[in-house]
């Protein structure tokens, strides 16, 4: 279970205060999927990056009784000075798992071949997008957070992508961010609906995205 409680993230720019994400609660269970809708600069980013750890709430809390994985976005979370080979041997050592398992697995998935010794900075959106993708998928996680990124790439990598978390990992939970209707319908059970900050829970998707559309 993932629990967010009445959370806010505030920014301070040039003496004023932003908040990007105001008072917004939700709980996703076990295996839930989890859809984050909202035009740009609703706060889907940030409360992606508040789930996966990567900034600190203002105030509220967020509880984890399952593990979670980094967000996954377009822009990755690499370094980009470094190859896809030596972010894959950090990964390793934070997560204790084997470089090599890890490393056979984002080969076969990312297919990236050669790229994987290049530093991550020359990458296409799409490579970089295979890159976190797979990345993610070789630490075995309760819960994947997906910023945009399943979006990305080709056919093939949206064939593989829906076969590894909606048919391999269909115990998992998911929180996706995405502007993509049909995606979210496929994947999604429920949804949150970000404006302006705030958050308005939808169990039924498809209101979801008629009031997403409203705004």
């Amino acid at each position: 279970m993932i629990s967010a409680i009445d959370v806010v993230k505030e920014y301070r720019t040039e003496g004023r205060v932003r908040r990007a994400v105001n008072g917004v609660s939700f709980n996703v269970a076990r295996g839930e999927k989890l859809a984050l809708i909202g035009r740009n600069g609703a706060g889907k980013s940030t409360l992606i990056r508040l789930l996966g750890g990567v900034e600190l709430p203002t105030s509220g809390t967020i509880e984890q009784t399952m593990s979670v994985s980094w967000p996954l976005a377009l822009q990755g979370g690499f370094q980009g000075s470094l190859t896809g080979n030596d972010n894959m041997r950090f990964i390793a050592r934070i997560y204790n798992k084997s470089f090599d398992d890890i490393k056979a697995y984002v080969e076969d998935f990312a297919e990236l071949g050669r790229y994987l010794s290049e530093p991550v900075r020359v990458y296409s959106i799409g490579m970089r997008a295979r890159f976190a993708f797979a990345l993610s998928l070789a630490i075995d996680f309760d819960c994947y957070l997906i910023d945009e990124v399943i979006a990305a790439g080709d056919q093939r990598f949206h064939r593989r992508s829906h076969e590894e978390l909606f048919e391999k990992r269909a115990d998992r939970s998911l929180i996706l961010a995405s502007h993509m209707g049909e995606i979210i319908k496929s994947y999604c059970s429920r949804a949150l609906l970000m404006h302006h900050g705030r958050g308005s829970l939808f169990n039924d998707v498809d209101l979801a995205l008629q009031a997403y559309n409203d705004l």
